[in-house]
Parts: C-alpha cells; sequence; structure tokens
C-alpha cells in the first residue's frame, strides 16, 4: 500500500480509501450489504494496508455509521485509522433534517459519533454546498467541532470551485480551520473537475480524494450487475453515447492487456497528478484487489489516448444539474485501436 499527506496538513492517508456506502441494510437500496457481508470486505481493506474509511450519516440513513463502526471496533484499533464521515443530506421528514445549519451539524456530528461508537471522527466533511445556509454559519459550526475534539480536521465535498472558495475565504478571514480534504467524482467519463476544481485544490493545498472512478459501475462493462440494474442515478448521470464509448474503450484496453475493466479505469484515476486517494467501494475482496492492483499498472501513450480519446466537456454533476445535463458526442479513433475497430466490425 502507498501512503501519503492529505493536501498541506499531516495526516498520512492510504492511496485507497474504503468507501462504504454499500454497507449498511439493503431496506435502503437493493444493493446494499448487511453486516455479515460487510465484514469480509473491510477486514481484506485493512489487510491491505488501508487506513482511510469513508461514511456518511445519509447511508442507510444511518444504518451504514452503526455497522461500519461495530466491523472497525472488531477489526482495528481507533489510532491506527482515520476516519471520514460526512453531513447534509435528510435524515428525516422534520424541519433542520438536513443541510449546514448550526443546528443540524451540531446535531449530526453527535448522533455520526453515536451510531459509530467513537469518541471523533479524523474528518468531519460537508456532504455538498447549502445555498440556503450563510457560509459563515456552517464553518463557524465545523470550527468549534474540531476545537472540542470531535472531529481531528474538516473536508467538502461535490460543489462548484467558486462555492469551494468563498469556503476557504470565509476560514481565512475568520482565523478557522480550513478544509484539508476535497472529496469529488472523476473518472474517465466525467473529467469536469480538472478544469477548476482540481487545479484550486492543488494552489490551496488541499488534498483531493475521488469517489466513483469506476462511474458507478459502468466502467466495469458489467450491465447486468445489480448496481447497474437499480441505480438510476447511473443512467442519469452516465447514460450519454459518449459514457458507453468510454466504457468500450476501457474494455478494449483491458482485453488487450488481459486485466480487468475495473482495474484499467482505477489505474488511470490513480495516476491523476491531483488525486491524493482514491475511494473503492467493492462488492467482494476481489474487486478490492483489482483496485490493488491498479496502483501499480502504468498506462502507455496509446492506451491513454484510446481511453480519453472519447471524452467530450460536459455539464457538471452535482446537485443543481440533476435531469438537466446535456449529451455529449466522442471523436473517432486513431493508431492501433482504429485497427482494431475496423477490424471488428
Amino acid at each position: 500500500m502507498e501512503y501519503v499527506r492529505l493536501g498541506q496538513s499531516g495526516l498520512k492517508v492510504s492511496r485507497l480509501c474504503l468507501g462504504t456506502m454499500n454497507m449498511g441494510t439493503p431496506q435502503w437500496k437493493p444493493w446494499i450489504f448487511d453486516e455479515a457481508r460487510s465484514e469480509p470486505i473491510v477486514r481484506h481493506a485493512l489487510e491491505a494496508g488501508v487506513n482511510f474509511i469513508d461514511l456518511a450519516d445519509f447511508y442507510s440513513t444511518g444504518v451504514g455509521e452503526e455497522v461500519v463502526g461495530r466491523i472497525l471496533k472488531r477489526l482495528a484499533r481507533r489510532e491506527e485509522i482515520v476516519v471520514t464521515t460526512k453531513v447534509g443530506y435528510d435524515m428525516g421528514a422534520y424541519q433542520n433534517a438536513g443541510g449546514h445549519s448550526r443546528k443540524h451539524i451540531m446535531d449530526g456530528i453527535d448522533g455520526s459519533l453515536t451510531r459509530l461508537g467513537m469518541d471523533y471522527v479524523d474528518i468531519y466533511m460537508l456532504h455538498f454546498f447549502d445555498v440556503n445556509t450563510p457560509v459563515e454559519e456552517t464553518m463557524a459550526a465545523l470550527n468549534d467541532i474540531v476545537r472540542a475534539g470531535k472531529a481531528r480536521y474538516i473536508g467538502v465535498s461535490t460543489m462548484y470551485t467558486w462555492q469551494f472558495a468563498k469556503i476557504m475565504q470565509a476560514c481565512e478571514r475568520n482565523g478557522w480551520h480550513k478544509p484539508i480534504n476535497m472529496q469529488l467524482q472523476l473518472n474517465l467519463a466525467y473529467r469536469e473537475e480538472e478544469r477548476e476544481m482540481i487545479p484550486y485544490c492543488e494552489d490551496q493545498g488541499v488534498g483531493v480524494s475521488v469517489f466513483s472512478p469506476l462511474a458507478r459501475g459502468l466502467l466495469t462493462s458489467d450491465a447486468n450487475s445489480t448496481r447497474n440494474q437499480t441505480d438510476f442515478f447511473t443512467a442519469q448521470m452516465y447514460g450519454d453515447g459518449v459514457s458507453r464509448e468510454v466504457a468500450a474503450s476501457v474494455a478494449r484496453v483491458a482485453a488487450r492487456r488481459g486485466v480487468s475493466p475495473a482495474q484499467i479505469a482505477q489505474a488511470w484515476v490513480l495516476a491523476h497528478k491531483g488525486v491524493a486517494s482514491m475511494l473503492v467501494g467493492a462488492d467482494t475482496p476481489a474487486q478490492f484487489d483489482s483496485a490493488v492492483a491498479a496502483l501499480s499498472t502504468a498506462l502507455s501513450d496509446d492506451e491513454l489516448f484510446e481511453l480519453e480519446r472519447n471524452y467530450t466537456p460536459c455539464d457538471l454533476i452535482n446537485d443543481y444539474t440533476a435531469g438537466k445535463r446535456i449529451a455529449r458526442e466522442p471523436r473517432p479513433a486513431q493508431g492501433a485501436f482504429a485497427g482494431q475497430l475496423e477490424e471488428a466490425a
């Protein structure tokens, strides 16, 4: 396993981070694993050297934290792991059940710690940018949580670059703790964060962790998986022609290598110079092993062109663009892969 400092902080994390959205209760979504099915995956990740665990209160509406918290208590020493959880999405049908108001953030951290069975989390993260709450209110609350010892650091996820800049400026003005981690979506089918967010994070010394390196399962080339059959977000985010062509290119490169498409897609993410850590949401220990193999998978120039040639600019994927994104068209192949496509035709 490789380890890096997260941004300019002193916190060292594994380059692979265990994503846990698929752990909790299948009553939440049909592709979620219960505790018995989740534990072997957590154990395998820890044995592979992973020390970075990502959660959110929203996953299985709290049950995810309960399940993973119990598993970690059995398998790991608290001081040896880096645990992050997120706050923001609704945890119920009542007023103030979600968002980033001071009330919900304070309720949120206490609820997460209770469910996790922990005294603190290492990184407490905003799940999105709450346009209905003043930035100063949100960041003052997070600063107080760090000062109270309930979180060691803070982080953010999934927002426009200007929104993140607004957060950073508020922290700078008031002398508050700044986020050390930006968790964003990046994969071969979605690269918009390369334009502004990743360069901004590099400039500001903020570590980048990436979720959805397989485009919610699209890049595994397994269209019949439970996730791909039941997660409607996959079709909403990656239902255009370009995304399908990207997936075909990943499968093409993988076939020439004799490895899984997942390994190729993950290798591309891990090779991105702006990425500190990549989340891995594995359904089996074997699936996690493809990410471990991706750490040492170097892609050639021809392979990189084949993987990247289909990509065209697209609308951002975030909470504000759902149902409004415009489809894209790919570019033709060239070089060795062009000949391969002609032979296949």
